[in-house]
């Protein structure tokens, strides 16, 4: 058998190994994640070839305009499209709700663009404003590009128009919030017949644009608000809240982890850290969103795939201690099969994660769990909490330490609650509007993960976890109990042992003048 020593170097190098891999797969799924293009900022620029026809830019939310402060609560579209060779004809620049954008979206497929142009356009013409066509409309649409220097051709209150910008479009809706969609087409509008037609001639559009619910002529806006679209709206202060949580818990739980070196305990202490991280990432990507309308993307993106790495690294270690390792057993069995699930549900959220940015058309109002990758990974969750169920079970069977036995109850209800609450919510999900699912999502997914963290600091704390820790270091332990730890199934068939050793407790009694303490050896 091998010495206690062996043991541990065996799992620091386990340990070791599961960093690296967590590394290789970190920068692998970074690179996936390069080419994704985001756009959910608030202020965006970029390019625009018109022989591409189509390019959709963002949706974004507006709140609800307070008829008391109309001006200061409304939402706002603002910004410069220029070009840098002259048009025969003006292309379009929209601005839609989800009524009018359905219909005009799905049509811009159709092979013929001509006809393109005519059925996108033909439910919007009976209803956007041209001071020749429609001059009683909606102000949906602006002609692009701009002249340099001036404002929009079609803007009929210049004065409204947002200092050193071209265009304006203000967003008021007494109602309720709503998404609105913004894209460029190449068609345009025949002044004489009011008929749509393709513009077939190729150049290149520049555009900066703004998206903001608020004035911005003045200065009294919320910055937690103002840059951001409602559906993520106060999310900087549930980060905020989150991130000083972790502040409290990550220097706690680091302590103990220097207090106690146990394979468990560093598991855990890795799992918080990249917790941490992701969300120190996420935090200094929306704080800077907040001024800029951009952020920083590539923080984001780090800190989701940190966040996905902590929770695998969470689940392992679950499943770990539903096995007993290190408690009950040292040695682990069916390891293969552990690490095995445990790569393949780490990989299967990741695609879930790629698949969402990639290929989930954002104008679907639908999150990442209502996509067959979503619904897969619940699944896939699920049956891994069985089996958490069926494993700690047999532990405990196994098992006749009163203090171990506690220590699994209590684990055993923490995680069943952190395995089960994500099923739970993506069914609830279902019935949530857009507007408000993503920050429903997020504040019970950090709540179950931060309880769940909680739980297991308290749950793994060195005063207590030396109670039914195996290979526990202790500057009081004794000889004998290294003996024991080295054969932890004496412990589990004690009333064996002392019957098969008796000569030997015996004959060590008669040497020392006090007799060994088995309570204590034992336990």
């Amino acid at each position: 058998m091998a010495s206690r020593k062996q043991m541990e170097a065996m799992c620091v190098s386990k340990y070791v190994s599961f960093l690296r891999v967590s590394v290789y797969i970190f920068y692998l799924f970074v690179l996936l994640s390069l080419p994704i293009q985001h756009v959910d900022s608030s202020h965006i620029t970029g390019t625009w070839n018109t022989k591409e026809f189509f390019k959709f830019l963002i949706k974004f939310g507006f709140k609800k305009t307070d008829v008391h402060n109309s001006k200061d609560t409304s939402g706002y579209i603002f910004g410069n499209i220029t070009a840098k060779t002259n048009f025969t004809h003006n292309v379009t620049f929209a601005v839609l709700d989800r009524g009018y954008f359905l219909e005009y979206y799905g049509n811009r497929t159709i092979v013929n663009k001509e006809k393109a142009c005519t059925q996108m356009f033909n439910k919007i013409s009976t209803i956007a404003y041209d001071f020749r066509c429609y001059d009683q409309g909606e102000d949906f649409l602006r002609k692009v590009p701009c002249p340099k220097g001036s404002v929009c051709v079609d803007e009929d209150a210049p004065w409204n128009v947002v200092k050193g910008h071209q265009f304006t479009f203000v967003i008021e809706d007494l109602m309720q919030p709503r998404f609105w969609y913004i894209s460029l087409v190449a068609c345009y509008r025949n002044l004489t017949t009011c008929k749509w037609h393709h513009v077939n001639e190729e150049a290149v559009l520049e555009y900066d644009i703004w998206l903001v619910n608020g004035n911005p002529n003045v200065s009294s806006f919320n910055p937690l608000v103002y840059q951001f679209s409602f559906d993520r709206q106060d999310t900087v202060e549930l980060y905020l809240v989150f991130f000083l949580c972790y502040l409290v818990l990550v220097p706690l739980q680091v302590y103990a982890a220097m207090r106690q070196h146990h394979p468990v305990t560093r598991l855990f202490t890795a799992s918080l850290i990249l917790e941490f991280l992701a969300l120190c990432l996420i935090l200094l990507h929306v704080l800077k969103f907040s001024l800029d309308g951009t952020g920083i993307h590539q923080l984001a993106v780090a800190g989701d795939i940190l966040d996905i790495l902590s929770r695998t690294t969470f689940m392992l270690l679950l499943l770990l201690l539903a096995k007993g390792w290190a408690v009950t057993r040292l040695e682990l069995t069916w390891k293969p099969l552990v690490f095995a699930i445990w790569f393949l549900y780490g990989v299967v959220h990741i695609l879930l994660y790629v698949w969402n940015m990639t290929e989930v058309d954002i104008i679907e109002d639908i999150d990442e769990y209502q996509t067959w990758p979503g619904w897969l990974i619940i699944v896939f969750r699920t049956l891994i909490m069985v089996w958490f169920l069926f494993e700690l079970r047999n532990t405990m069977m196994y098992e006749h330490n009163t203090q171990k036995l506690n220590f699994f109850l209590h684990f055993g209800a923490s995680a069943l609650v952190w395995f089960i609450y994500l099923p739970i919510i993506a069914l609830i999900a279902l019935q949530v509007s857009a507007l408000w699912r993503f920050k429903l999502l997020l504040g019970i997914t950090y709540s179950a993960d931060c309880l769940a963290y909680c739980v297991m600091t308290h749950l793994l704390w060195p005063t207590r976890s030396e109670q039914y820790f195996l290979l526990a270091e202790d500057m009081d332990l004794s000889d004998e109990l290294d003996e024991f730890n080295e054969a932890p199934h004496v412990i589990n068939n004690y009333i064996a042992l002392n019957s098969h050793h008796h000569h030997r407790l015996h004959h060590h009694h008669s040497v020392n003048s006090e007799p060994p303490d088995l309570t204590k050896v034992i336990t």
